[in-house]
Order: structure tokens, then sequence, then C-alpha cells
């Protein structure tokens, strides 16, 4: 599998390797652009003298104040990097706690179907229901993570030939169409009020 999201090839090889790694960017990708958001992983691994890999347990388990100083480190993983941090920390708690410090379990335990994998990434920090969505659809796009019923609990943004999310991008073209999507709707957002 070869994925696009951070426009770096090792950042993105990190991505493909380690579902850790997707799931930390995933939750970076706000506010920041796809490369800044999915580029964390890899600087959080490379300061941590994990790289080519991140473990749950150890961002876990790494001081608090010294896991955010990591992170604000320049370049800094996030323009919120303090919050970000805590947020990183308590999902490496949960992938501890739940699934025994394999990310993946968050779709392999128990062979959940579409709608209960959605239900279990809405239970992780910064996942509210439009990036739980978008995750599952990158899980099913990009992935191989095709549970019963994925594309349906994934709504728009699990639809075949779709350029509306970081689900989408495979390519500089397809994140070019992403962009335009993006600036589409937020121009008609802007519009409307």
């Amino acid at each position: 599998m070869k994925l696009c999201l951070a426009q770096d090839p090792e950042a993105d090889k990190l991505l493909a390797d380690s579902p850790l790694a997707l799931l930390i960017g995933m939750v970076l990708d706000q506010q920041v652009t796809f490369e800044t958001a999915f580029a964390g992983p890899k600087k959080i691994a490379d300061r941590m003298g994990s790289f080519p890999g991140l473990s749950a347990a150890d961002i876990a388990d790494y001081d608090p104040d010294k896991f955010a100083a990591l992170c604000s480190e320049k370049p800094a993983i996030h323009r919120f990097p303090g919050s970000m941090a805590k947020r990183i920390q308590t999902l490496a708690q949960i992938i501890m706690d739940r699934y025994d410090g394999d990310a993946a379990g968050l779709w392999t335990a128990g062979d959940p179907d579409g709608s209960e994998l959605l239900r279990r990434i809405k239970g992780l920090p910064g996942f509210g229901d439009v990036k739980a969505q978008i995750f599952l659809a990158l899980l099913g796009k990009q992935y191989g993570v095709t549970p019963k019923g994925w594309r349906a609990a994934a709504g728009d943004f699990g639809q075949a030939g779709s350029h509306i999310s970081v689900a989408d991008i495979v390519d500089d073209q397809s994140m070019g169409k992403v962009r335009a999507y993006k600036k589409q709707m937020k121009a008609a957002a802007k519009a409307a009020t």
C-alpha cells in the first residue's frame, strides 16, 4: 500500500506501515494542511528515537510535559502542539487499554461491521462525527479495511470516485481536487452567513 498524505516518502511509508501513525495523523488533521498533519507522526517518531516505528506504550508512558515539549519543537507537529500532545497521549492510552497496544485492533478486534467501527472511531479523542466518517473512508479506500457496511457508515466520504476528503488523496492531482472541493465548501459556507 502506498499513501501520499504527507507528501514525504518516509512520512507516508510510516503512515502505511503503522496504524498508530495513521490514527495520530488523523488526530492532527484539523486547522493545518494535510501535509503538516500527516507528517506529524514521523516527527514524533524521529524525536522519540523510534523511527521507523511508533509504540502506543512508549507514547502513553512518556512524561506529559516532555511529550508536549517534543511536540512543540520547531517545526511543531501542529499549530496547537500542547493540546495535540495531550490528545495523542490519550489516544495511545486508549489503544493500550482497549487493544493491547495494537492500533489495528480498532478495526480487527471482534470483527466489527462498518457501524460498529464508526462507533469505535467516534470514541477516540478528537474524532467527531465527520472526522470519524472520513477516517472510516480512509481505512476503506486506502488501507484495505472494508468491513460489511463500511461505505454506508462512512456516508458521503465512502463514495467511490469522490474527491472530498483526505480519504481520496492518492497523488498530487487528487490532492488538488480535494483542496478545490474544500475551498468551494468554505466559500459556500461563508456566503450562507
